[in-house]
């Protein structure tokens, strides 16, 4: 790694897993971008989108697949700035640690705050999902007792290390992808034995569809799918050659996830255009059963529980990281940045995971998904910003080049980003401001009444 003053300072002076070799509390470099794309698709559960379908078509008034191009367009642009940003500080930690280097702490702790509630919930959704599919097939068995056995077996695997997951997420990824090919030979049968179809009305939706509210409205809850990219950022002190893996990484992730979103959507809606299918909620039922009868049903159940699992064993992983780093840093008690002499992993950040997840027993999905949407946002906007602000104003990488890239496309991803912010409903912001205030509050405690720095991260040459 390179010794220099500017962006590629890989150092934390203060950090434990920074200091020299034999300190015995380093993160173990053995991630490549085969297996961090692998990472972020998992935890973006490509069969996602069906967890979601029948509320999110009758939204947009079945302009679905219109609503996924949309999102894609905006996750590109806020992809790239992510991947600009892992170039510059290759570490844990993701927006909370670039806010920090390009900003400052105090705004970098409010950005980490916002992100770390993202990463806390998310592995939620996946274990109260994992309860609901499980209790319908054995509804002899109660939904917390499979949601109490998920969060006992990931936290298990999370600490037994890094690679233990990455070998998991391959039966995974697998599945899914068996259940996807599988889903769209069956479909594509299907549709052409219907007789004449509309290859527009996924994009036009149904009579009466008009405006582009909808589209966006439906986006806005689309886009917690692109937080793959996110979680692969978090994995830079696992990463070999972070600074051109990571941003390799995110980039063809994002790409490959969208258009497996975008795809998944268009067949569906052929298959089963809207306002034929009875529920909603089980709108994805309908559609699986269609193409392939209660055979593909069983399948898809399967698949979608071990994507789930997947989800919350990389979820909770990120997790993990970013507490770690936030300890290290002391904006958390520095007994969370420590790592377990023999498995070389985040034991405490782990368990601390574990200990919220088990709000599951008692949240819904709605006041979860509601957060989880204020959170990303929040994320994503910082990250833009900190584009803007480290390349084009702190290192002066201008002229016609670096506007472009330092000013005008991350500039364009924090346009379409704020653009997501005015669909966002009223739930989301009650919740999510309600966070942002105890997270101010928690702030002033750490700073005495800010009137102590902010603890953070010290970058400093190799």
């Amino acid at each position: 790694m390179s010794s220099s003053s500017d962006t590629h300072a890989p150092l934390a002076r203060n950090t434990p897993s920074h200091t020299a070799k034999g300190t015995g509390n380093a993160l173990r470099r053995v991630l490549g971008v085969p297996t961090l794309v692998l990472l972020g698709l998992v935890y973006m559960v490509p069969l996602t989108i069906f967890s979601t379908y029948g509320i999110v078509v009758e939204l947009t008034g079945g302009r679905l697949s219109a609503a996924y191009a949309a999102a894609l367009a905006v996750m590109l642009f806020t992809a790239r700035s992510y991947g600009r940003m892992a170039k510059a500080f290759p570490f844990a930690g993701s927006a909370y640690t670039y806010v920090t280097k390009s900003f400052s702490p105090g705004l970098g702790f409010m950005a980490g705050w916002s992100l770390l509630l993202d990463y806390l919930l998310l592995p939620m959704i996946n274990y109260l999902l994992i309860g609901i599919y499980l209790n319908a097939a054995f509804p002899a068995v109660p939904a917390w007792l499979f949601i109490c056995a998920s969060i006992v077996t990931i936290t298990l695997l999370n600490i037994v290390g890094i690679t233990a997951v990455t070998r998991s997420n391959y039966v995974v990824v697998g599945l899914q992808g068996l259940f996807i090919v599988l889903f769209v030979i069956l479909a594509c049968v299907s549709v052409a034995g219907s007789g004449r179809v509309d290859l527009l009305a996924p994009f036009t939706g149904v009579d009466g569809a008009e405006g582009f509210s909808p589209i966006l409205a439906g986006a806005a809850i689309l886009c917690l799918s692109y937080l793959g990219f996110d979680a692969i950022s978090t994995f830079a002190e696992e990463a070999k050659n972070p600074q051109r893996s990571i941003p390799r990484a995110i980039t063809i992730t994002t790409v490959v996830a969208g258009l497996i979103f975008l795809g998944l959507a268009y067949i569906s809606h052929l298959l089963l255009p809207v306002g034929t299918f009875s529920n909603p909620d089980s709108a994805a039922i309908e559609v699986v059963a269609t193409a392939g009868g209660n055979l593909l049903v069983a399948f898809f159940t399967s698949a979608y529980i071990a994507g789930s699992l997947g989800s919350a064993l990389t979820s909770q992983a990120s997790v993990s990281r970013i507490i770690y780093s936030m300890g290290q840093s002391s904006v958390l008690p520095q007994v969370l940045g420590r790592l377990h002499p023999r498995w070389r992993t985040p034991v405490l950040p782990i368990l601390l995971t574990s200990a919220v997840a088990l709000l599951a027993l008692v949240l819904d999905l709605v006041t979860v998904s509601s957060l989880i949407s204020f959170g990303a946002l929040v994320a994503f906007s910082a990250v833009n910003l900190s584009v803007i602000k480290h390349y084009f104003i702190n290192q002066k990488e201008r002229g016609l080049k670096g506007t472009i890239n330092n000013l005008l496309l991350p500039g364009i991803g924090l346009v379409l980003t704020v653009w997501l912010w005015t669909s966002l409903s009223g739930l989301s912001f009650s919740l999510g401001l309600s966070w942002a205030g105890l997270g101010l509050a928690y702030l002033a405690f750490l700073t005495h009444g800010f009137r102590r720095p902010t603890p953070h991260l010290q970058l400093e040459d190799a």
